[in-house]
């Protein structure tokens, strides 16, 4: 049925309703950016028939517009998976598998050196909502199958982990997992999808924080979550429908916008962070490196095997002769380098953790400090590190 043309003579009426639609056929590279809460349908038959889990139409803007869609088709692509669910951060897309996929009397089995935000979420879940989480050395690999319960329903990864920097062996994992009926989850944030086909080594479900190298500038949170599994994704949907959870559509186009170069960067970040590593590993001042493309860090034999690169992040651990305070001082003393959480943007950042309080179990000694190597010269950040450690040895 056609629509007559309405008579208007207000004129606040005309500055919401015009007859003017602009015409089909632009084409640009960039993605044009569809803000709405309210989506519009031509008739009643049109609104009845459609389903928000449909991603071939629109119902309502919380559930995704052209804009959305677009990236999240993208970052399936990039994943090789067939479906992702975009959440406001990478912590929401944890809560978000979480809760999708574990009830009172679950039990689910979590790294040891998992992403802190996501043991605090575990022990907020055993200890109101009687889901059962159990903490795991996270180079167990085949051995898991010991730990799997009856009740065992999901199996939390991290490669590697994103402080102390172990490799797992995921697809022993998996291999165990699934002889059990037991899903597997990763969070591939590490990686950005690029240095480790994470469907490809068995995992059930990919987390990602597109705060970091999808973003790439520092400014967005976001998170996605990633399947192949249809069934899978439909109990993930039903979740993000109910949990409520959008992104805005302004944050969506800068992923977009930075996508183009993703590999580039990660790269460029995978270049320099060796640099600067191969640097650390001859300083006196420093005992061990956790770089995986390093033979000192645990699990390095695994990275060789399953990963084609290694971003930007790693860690060290300062001689144990070195005092918190004088580990503190250089952190303070780098002018480059700066202090705070996060990575996967240009600029470079520098964190000490007490890692002995997030662990339930850490066989070195020494304070570890995480860098995240930017985008600028690394004899730059080399020279930065050479003057800090000067400061750090001075007298108090």
């Amino acid at each position: 049925m056609t629509k007559k043309e309405a008579q208007i003579s207000g004129v606040a009426t005309r500055a919401i309703h015009s007859a003017y639609t602009a015409p089909d056929g632009f084409g640009a590279f960039p993605v044009a950016i569809h803000h709405a809460s309210t989506v519009l349908f031509d008739s009643v038959d049109a609104m009845r028939s459609r389903s928000w889990q449909d991603k071939s139409s629109y119902t309502y803007g919380l559930h995704g517009t052209p804009t959305s869609f677009t990236l999240e088709a993208r970052l399936a692509e990039i994943e090789q998976g067939n479906h992702c669910l975009l959440v406001p951060s990478g912590l929401a897309a944890i809560t978000l598998i979480d809760l999708a996929l574990l009830k009172s009397g679950d039990d689910v089995l979590i790294p040891d050196n998992v992403y802190n935000p996501n043991r605090d979420l575990a022990n907020w879940l055993s200890q109101n909502y009687g889901i059962s989480a159990r903490f795991y050395d996270p180079l167990i690999g085949a051995g898991i199958a010991a730990l799997i319960q009856e009740n065992t329903r999901l199996i939390w990864t991290e490669a590697p982990g994103s402080v102390s920097m172990e490799v797992p062996d995921i697809p022993a994992i998996c291999a165990a997992a699934h002889a059990r009926g037991v899903l597997v989850a990763l969070d591939n944030t590490w990686s950005a999808g690029i240095a480790f086909p994470a469907f490809a080594h068995g995992v059930d479900i990919i987390m990602q924080a597109l705060t970091k190298y999808q973003s790439g500038g520092s400014d967005v949170l976001m998170g996605a979550v990633i399947t192949k599994d249809k069934a899978l994704n439909t109990r993930l949907q039903l979740a993000h429908m109910r949990l409520g959870f959008g992104v805005g559509m302004d944050d969506v186009y800068l992923v977009l916008r930075n996508l183009p170069s993703l590999k580039l960067r990660f790269d460029a970040h995978d270049r320099s962070a060796r640099e600067v590593a191969a640097w650390l590993v001859q300083r006196p001042e420093i005992s061990t490196v956790l770089h995986p493309a390093f033979p000192d860090c645990p699990g390095h034999e695994i990275w060789k095997r399953d990963f084609s690169g290694a971003g930007g992040l790693f860690s060290v651990l300062f001689d144990e002769r070195y005092t918190e305070q004088q580990t503190d001082r250089f952190v303070d003393s780098l002018n480059l380098f700066k202090i705070g959480f996060s990575w996967g943007g240009a600029h470079s950042l520098c964190l000490p953790y007490r890692i002995e309080q997030m662990r339930d179990r850490w066989q070195f000694r020494g304070i570890l400090v995480r860098f995240n190597i930017g985008l600028e010269e690394p004899a730059d950040l080399i020279a930065d590190i050479e003057q800090a450690l000067a400061e750090m040895k001075k007298a108090a």
